[in-house]
């Protein structure tokens, strides 16, 4: 007997050295790490990557809370359905992940489907089943959280009290690298946004002489027409229109020019003024976007097109926001589409809902996984020599404000098809998973 006790004495010890172990190794790993890495997206991934490694779990999340809109939002997921996952969010006190949020305690959840707390909407997003999850706030020292980290689905076994105690170490060194990761990425961000704002002053005294010789042009061009007989202004409409066309188009983008680029800056600052709704016809807004596109697009031998847009009803919206937005997809479609093909803006309302629905589509060459996946997210890809990726964020900031949604369905060589889904009153909208 004494012997037995011995040798369960002695496996106990064995088990909490191991442990120990464990939870020097993991610290060790993530001090390394987080001297190399200096990207909030970059410290997230290997965060995450190296919870479900020391736990031996199959899938996890990041979520980062957003002040602004009162969401988490997920930042970094690693397992089936991550691609699906990425960039949405929710209220910050819905589900388990924002009882944890709020209350900074963790939570240790042994079979999640009998737990009221969890949302259930997320597993049906992925098509993924959770069935036991540790959940751990990421706080700020002496601080509040900034987001939550969700480890789900243990690879033997299930996750208990031990692994909570590895995973707070990971999420304490997590807490305190991105706030520091947040900090050196607000400096550059600082740096950039002065010179945005530099930028902004020039192009707005360059722009000056630009709007004032287009008038003149303009006046310059009535004056010669006027003086044509009656049968050379009959032989040639065309120049005419074209003309016009042309200095419609350079007075209307000048004065867009300022409004894009302070759209931009607060596109890199992560803040944005509150939108301004009224009334709008979504087939002007458009209109408007492809009058100014349309000599860019002609020329290089590109149909611009739209169905269904004048069916639409009257929404409630910014239109100059929803300016910005079809003009960046109209725009990073023209490169994309070769000679012969086409864009095309249609329309959709369902009269039992209250949204209503503009695709944007094309016939161009179509994007890789790794580029579809990051759109609309901070991390956003660009192939163009000299991109940002700033563009598609844009548009995401923009049918956020309306409370909408977006989607994109694309594969390379069969073209690209943005979906915007508005509500026909965004005040009347609730925030939702999205």
């Amino acid at each position: 007997m004494e012997q037995n006790r011995r040798h369960t004495y002695r496996r106990f010890e064995d088990i909490k050295l191991l442990q120990r172990d464990r939870q020097l190794e993991a610290a060790q790993q993530l001090c390394q790490e987080f001297f190399e890495h200096h990207k909030v997206e970059d410290l997230i991934k290997k965060v995450l990557s190296t919870a479900l490694e020391v736990v031996g779990a199959k899938a996890g999340s990041v979520l980062l809370a957003d002040p602004e809109s009162r969401l988490l939002v997920f930042r970094y997921v690693i397992g089936d359905g991550a691609g699906l996952l990425e960039g949405k969010a929710f209220p910050w006190d819905e589900g388990i992940a924002g009882v944890v949020f709020k209350s900074g305690k963790a939570e240790v959840i042994s079979d999640v489907k009998q737990d009221p707390r969890h949302f259930p909407e997320v597993d049906r997003v992925v098509k993924y089943r959770t069935h036991d999850m540790i959940t751990l706030p990421l706080k700020k020292w002496e601080g509040d959280p900034i987001g939550v980290m969700n480890v789900l689905n243990k690879r033997e076994g299930q996750l208990n009290e031990d692994d909570l105690a590895l995973l707070t170490i990971v999420a304490t060194f997590a807490a305190v690298a991105i706030q520091q990761a947040r900090l050196f990425e607000e400096a550059k961000k600082a740096e950039v946004v002065t010179l945005i704002g530099d930028i902004g002053h020039d192009l707005k005294n360059l722009l000056q002489p630009l709007v004032a010789g287009t008038e003149i042009l303009k006046g310059e061009v009535e004056e010669v027409l006027g003086r044509l007989s009656p049968q050379e202004q009959d032989s040639s409409p065309g120049s005419q229109h074209l003309c016009n066309e042309v200095i419609r188009m350079v007075q209307s983008t000048s004065r867009r020019i300022q409004d894009r680029v302070k759209q931009i800056a607060d596109c890199v600052k992560g803040l944005s003024t509150p939108p301004h709704f009224k009334v709008c016809h979504l087939s002007n807004v458009v209109e408007g976007v492809l009058n100014t596109l349309r000599v860019l697009a002609e020329g290089k031998g590109i149909s611009l097109r739209t169905v269904g847009l004048d069916a639409l009803p009257e929404i409630m919206a910014d239109e100059q926001r929803l300016f910005n937005a079809f003009y960046n997809l109209v725009n990073n479609a023209i490169p994309e589409v070769a000679r012969g093909g086409f864009i095309t803006i249609q329309g959709h309302h369902d009269p039992q809902t209250r949204f209503v629905e503009v695709s944007v589509s094309d016939s161009g060459r179509g994007m890789p996984p790794e580029i579809r996946e990051s759109l609309f997210s901070a991390r956003a890809i660009s192939r163009k020599p000299g991109g940002t990726g700033l563009g598609t964020k844009i548009v995401k900031d923009v049918v956020d404000a309306h409370r909408g949604h977006i989607t994109v369905d694309s594969q390379e060589g069969r073209g690209t098809t943005f979906t915007l889904r508005l509500p026909l009153d965004p005040s009347k909208q609730e925030p939702a998973l999205r």
